[in-house]
């Protein structure tokens, strides 16, 4: 069985999910998958994925993970307490070849957000596996290790960057569980200090790293169906957020409208009260110079804040945006793909996207169109609208 423990995914999913509990308990969402690799035939492994998917539902979380839970300052007891009783349930999935039929798969998560939400990133992490472990069943994994040590040189040799620190940000796409296991512990070794921590809750947990998150592109855009009215959805979500973690887990997401739509909403109040914000599409460099000006123009000091970059970062691209912006903020770097499945193959680039919350059709508008997610074409038009996001060249053409 490939996931053997409810911890094995990402924190945010679990602070996400306490606020979903005291918020939103009964709302209802959809998510929907999505391979973005051409060509790639996932329909011969569809039993395999049904049959990890019936074991991962077989799972609880035991008295000692609950315990490891209930240390964090920030999870409340009773949310623990949820989690005791809690199990995921395979009805709320539905995996089948695509229509069109050609070799794509359709997956469809429909159901309660509470018993949804953690369906995400041990279902990719299976798919992952699954296909990597029938299309290379033999891959010799030193070339993985030759890469890792490379990179694990690079960033702890090189002069200058003794305070650049990288976290790991790579359950969703591994290349398997063991060589995430691996990973960790090899940079942990190798980088000490320079190893913030991991996203991945059980890693941290058995490696005695920091875990880390704050929230997703999902929490956001199920508010523009929660919210008091759509042009206030991403205002509301902030301060719901901030309402259940008083000032913990204080990193905001930029880019669900875009840059220009997030700082229409990040006043001098958010400025001040969050502890910084997290890149995750379009140009860094760009991304990161408007932030710091819109800090300052607030009259905040950016050195006192955070910027978070974790969209398809590599190490030299990390030791490029350290060097660029040290010394004028704080800086946080999370790396998965490039460091959990390096290994030779080609990665998948899969996703998990909510596309419906209550009935209602939600979308992301980032500043990488292509990362872009939605059923529902006029909705986007509408969405569009309402927070003053431009059509790309591209697809006005």
């Amino acid at each position: 069985m490939i996931i053997t423990s409810l911890l094995d995914t990402d924190l945010y999913k679990f602070s996400m999910m306490q606020v979903v509990l005291h918020h939103y308990p009964a709302s209802q969402v959809e998510y929907r998958f999505k391979c973005r690799n051409p060509g790639v035939d996932l329909v011969p492994y569809i039993d395999e994925i049904r049959d990890e998917l019936h074991g991962l539902c077989s799972l609880r979380f035991t008295e000692d993970e609950l315990e490891y839970l209930r240390s964090w300052r920030f999870i409340k007891s009773d949310f623990v307490d949820f989690l005791g009783l809690f199990q995921l349930n395979a009805k709320y999935v539905s995996i089948e070849p695509a229509a069109s039929g050609n070799g794509e798969i359709e997956i469809r998560i429909e159901g309660p957000w509470l018993h949804t939400i953690l369906f995400e990133v041990p279902l990719l992490s299976i798919i992952n596996e699954v296909y990597f472990r029938n299309q290379h069943p033999q891959l010799d994994l030193a070339e993985g290790r030759r890469r890792l040590r490379e990179k694990i040189a690079l960033l702890r040799d090189t002069p200058g960057f003794t305070d650049c620190k990288i976290a790991d940000y790579g359950s969703r796409r591994r290349f398997s569980r063991e060589w995430h296991g691996e990973v960790v512990a090899t940079l942990r070794d190798g980088l000490g200090p320079q190893l913030a921590g991991t996203s991945n809750v059980w890693l941290a947990w058995k490696m005695g790293l920091t875990p880390l998150g704050t929230l997703a592109h999902e929490y956001l855009q199920a508010h523009q169906a929660l919210g008091p009215r759509l042009r206030d959805s991403q205002v509301a979500a902030l301060e719901t957020w901030a309402k259940e973690y008083r000032g913990d887990l204080g990193i905001a997401l930029s880019d669900v409208y875009g840059l220009s739509a997030f700082l229409r909403d990040f006043d001098m109040y958010f400025c001040k009260l969050f502890d910084g914000t997290r890149h995750d599409s379009g140009d860094p460099f760009a991304w990161g110079e408007r932030v710091l000006a819109h800090y300052r123009a607030n009259r905040v000091d950016p050195r006192n804040k955070v910027l978070v970059f974790s969209d398809g970062l590599d190490l030299p691209k990390v030791m490029e945006l350290y060097r660029h912006f040290e010394g004028r903020c704080q800086l946080a770097f999370g790396v998965g793909t490039n460091l959990t499945n390096d290994v030779g193959p080609t990665p998948l680039n899969i996703v998990i996207k909510m596309i419906r919350c209550n009935g209602q059709p939600v979308a992301k508008l980032s500043d990488s169109p292509g990362k872009n997610m939605c059923e529902d074409p006029a909705y986007v038009a509408y969405l569009r609208q309402v927070f003053d996001i431009p059509v790309p060249s591209d697809e006005a053409a």
